[in-house]
C-alpha cells in the first residue's frame, strides 16, 4: 500500500481531539461537513435543472411536433397530398394538419382566454403524452362535431365535468350592419387530461379537425403541420426533404427555433449554477489547507521526534497528506450519500415541507410543472465527485510539503 500502517495511525491520531487540541479537529469537522454539503448541493441541483429540462423538453415535443409548417399566405390550402408526401419521407413518424386558433372560455359566470387546436382522431391518439394521460373520459366519440377534450385545471376553474358543456367564444366573427358580432358555440366535454404542465393544463382544447374549420371558417384550410420525428435532435436533413416537397411560400421551423429562448435560458441558468456551486467545493477545500496548516504548526515538535527516530521526509508527508485527504473523501462520500437519496426522494421531501412549513415551494403556474423533477446523469455525478475528491488531495500538497520541509533542529529549539 501508498500509506504503511505506521502513517495511518499517525495521521488518524492527529485527526482525533484532544482538549488543548480541538480546535484544529473542529475545523476538520467543518472542512468535512463543508464539502459534504457541497457536493450534495451540486448533485441536487444538477439533478432537479436535468430533470426539469427532461420533463420540460418530453411534454412540449409530446404535444407539439418537432417540425412545424406555415404558410406564407395564411392558411394552407390543399395540403392532403403534401401530408401523404411528408408521411413517406424517411425519420418521420406522423404528419398531421392542424388547425389552431384562440377563444374565449365561458361556463357557469366564468371566462378565460384558451387556445383551441383541431386535429382528427387519429392524429390526437399518436401524441400519447396527451391520449395516455386521460383522467376522465375517451377519444372513443372524439369524431363527433359536437365534443372538445380539455385539461384538468380548466376543469377545476369552471367546475365542469365530462359531460357538461363549454361555450367557445370567437372574437373574430360575422360582420353585419351593426359591427362584427362574435361567433359562440356550446361544446360538450368527451375527455379531461392531465399532461402535468400548468400552460396545456388550463389554456389547450382539443376540438375534432371538422368542427375547428368549421367554428373558425377554414373549409378545407389548416393553420398549420406538424411533423414528429424518430430523432427530434436531428432534424436537418427532414427539414430539407420537406422544403423539396412544399415548394416556395412556405416557413418550415423545428422546435429548437421554437422554444429556442426557453431552453437557451435554462442551459445557461445550469452553467452558472453549477460554477456558482463549485465554489462552496472550493471554499471547503480552502478550510483544509488552513486547517492542516494549523495542524502542521502545532505538531512541529511532533515532526521533529519522528524525524529523529528515523522518519524520512516523505513518510511525513504522507502522514499529513492522509489527513487531509481523508477529510476531503470522506466528506466527499459523504455528499454523494446525501446528494443521491434526497433526490430519489425530491418529491417526498418537498411535500413534507410544504406541509410543515404551509407554502407551496414548487408552483406549477411559475415552474410549468406539476411536480418537481430530479434526473441524475451518472456522468455528471462521477464528475462531480471526481471533481471534489481532486480538489480536495489538491489543497492538502502544499500543507504537507511545508510538514516535510521542517528542520527538526529548529523546531525543538524553539519548542
Amino acid at each position: 500500500m501508498i500509506f504503511d500502517a505506521f502513517e495511518r495511525m499517525v495521521a488518524l491520531r492527529y485527526l482525533r481531539a484532544r482538549r488543548k487540541e480541538g480546535f484544529v479537529s473542529v475545523i476538520a469537522g467543518f472542512s468535512l461537513l463543508g464539502i459534504a454539503l457541497g457536493v450534495a448541493t451540486l448533485i441536487i441541483v444538477m439533478a432537479v435543472m436535468n430533470g426539469f429540462r427532461h420533463e420540460l423538453l418530453g411534454r412540449i415535443l409530446g404535444l407539439n411536433g418537432h417540425v412545424i409548417i406555415t404558410s406564407s399566405h395564411g392558411n394552407l390550402d390543399a395540403y392532403g397530398p403534401y401530408v401523404e408526401r411528408l408521411r413517406a419521407v424517411p425519420g418521420v413518424t406522423s404528419a398531421s394538419p392542424v388547425v389552431e386558433g384562440q377563444v374565449m372560455v365561458s361556463a357557469k359566470g366564468a371566462s378565460r382566454g384558451a387556445m383551441v387546436r383541431g386535429m382528427t382522431q387519429a392524429d390526437l391518439g399518436k401524441r400519447p403524452v396527451l391520449s395516455g394521460s386521460l383522467i376522465d373520459g375517451n377519444l372513443n366519440h372524439f369524431d363527433e362535431s359536437s365534443v372538445i377534450v380539455i385539461g384538468s385545471r380548466m376543469a377545476r376553474h369552471f367546475g365542469v365535468e365530462v359531460g357538461d358543456s363549454l361555450t367557445l367564444v370567437s372574437p373574430k366573427g360575422a360582420v353585419t350592419a351593426f359591427g362584427t358580432v362574435p361567433r359562440m358555440r356550446a361544446y360538450r366535454i368527451a375527455a379531461i387530461f392531465d399532461v402535468g404542465m400548468h400552460e396545456y393544463d388550463s389554456a389547450f382544447i382539443y376540438m375534432p379537425m371538422a368542427a375547428a374549420q368549421a367554428y373558425f371558417q377554414m373549409p378545407e384550410q389548416v393553420s398549420q403541420i406538424e411533423i414528429m420525428t424518430v430523432d427530434p435532435d436531428n432534424l436537418d436533413t427532414i427539414i430539407d426533404e420537406a422544403y423539396q416537397i412544399l415548394g416556395r411560400g412556405y416557413y418550415v421551423a423545428d422546435w429548437t427555433r421554437s422554444n429556442a429562448s426557453l431552453f437557451n435560458a435554462l442551459q445557461v441558468e445550469r452553467n452558472v449554477m453549477f460554477l456558482i456551486l463549485t465554489l462552496i467545493i472550493v471554499v471547503a477545500a480552502f478550510n483544509i489547507i488552513s486547517g492542516l496548516i494549523m495542524l502542521v504548526k502545532d505538531k512541529g515538535r511532533d515532526i521533529a521526534i519522528l524525524r529523529t527516530m528515523g522518519a524520512t521526509r516523505g513518510s511525513v508527508m504522507r502522514i499529513f497528506f492522509l489527513a487531509g485527504a481523508s477529510v476531503g473523501v470522506c466528506g466527499t462520500v459523504s455528499g454523494l450519500v446525501l446528494g443521491v437519496l434526497f433526490c430519489e426522494n425530491i418529491e417526498s421531501i418537498r411535500q413534507g415541507l410544504q406541509s410543515l412549513t404551509g407554502t407551496d415551494l414548487f408552483s406549477a403556474e411559475v415552474y410549468f410543472l406539476s411536480k418537481m423533477p430530479a434526473k441524475m446523469e451518472w456522468s455528471e455525478v462521477i464528475r462531480v465527485t471526481a471533481m471534489a475528491i481532486a480538489l480536495s488531495l489538491g489543497a492538502t500538497l502544499y500543507p504537507s510539503w511545508r510538514a516535510a520541509r521542517l528542520d527538526p533542529v529548529e523546531a525543538l529549539r524553539y519548542e
